[in-house]
């Protein structure tokens, strides 16, 4: 299952190219306002159930990935105050080597049975690795990441989310500073099985 797809393939598509890179490794320039909303542009053009956009954006730039940062080394403390200083180093970096990153926010909603959460958080996930796309189609390095500040609710608070929302993940932009390496991919021919009634 972990074997290679065949990389010479005669027909490639510009998905194949599609690698994250470490947000470490990625730098200025990101996307100014004019280019993150082109990018944004293309991410929400993905499967959307009943067309609620049970998705939305917000920006950390500049020196609100500092002061994150610095909260989220904050709440780690209040919640374990023999945190080592590695552990509290992480958080207060985890949003500054990108110069943009992007939390895109799943907007679920209670009172709308008609479409479960399962689908909406979908659409939200499908938005995230658009833009991952899209970034890339502009020159861009990219990745998606979570971590434990995505399932957070004090960290939501700190992004402005409402009780029904939650962070599909933390979509970091900006320009490479080394070429992604390939890995293993996995071979979609022992992915695939026929149904047989």
């Amino acid at each position: 299952m972990t074997a290679s797809a065949n990389t010479s393939d005669p027909n490639p598509i510009p998905l194949d190219a599609r690698r994250s890179v470490p947000a470490r490794q990625l730098g200025e320039p990101g996307p100014d306002q004019a280019t993150l909303l082109r990018l944004l542009r293309s991410a929400v053009r993905v499967p959307d159930h009943g067309k609620r956009v049970p998705f939305r954006f917000v920006r950390i730039a500049g020196s609100a990935r500092a002061r994150l940062g610095e909260a989220l080394a904050g709440i780690t403390l209040r919640r374990d105050p023999d945190a080592g200083d590695a552990a509290l180093d992480k958080d207060r970096q985890r949003f500054t080597h990108a110069p943009v990153v992007v939390a895109v926010v799943a907007v679920l909603d209670p009172d709308d049975p008609q479409i479960p959460d399962q689908e909406r958080l979908l659409t939200a996930g499908s938005v995230c690795f658009a833009l991952l796309q899209a970034a890339q189609s502009f020159g861009f390095g990219a990745c998606w990441l979570t971590g434990w500040p995505a399932y957070d609710r004090d960290v939501h608070g700190l992004l402005g989310l409402g009780a029904h929302e939650t962070v599909a993940g933390f979509i970091h932009i900006g320009t490479p500073r080394l070429e992604a390496p390939e890995r293993e991919r996995p071979d979609p021919r022992a992915l695939l099985s026929d149904l047989d009634l």
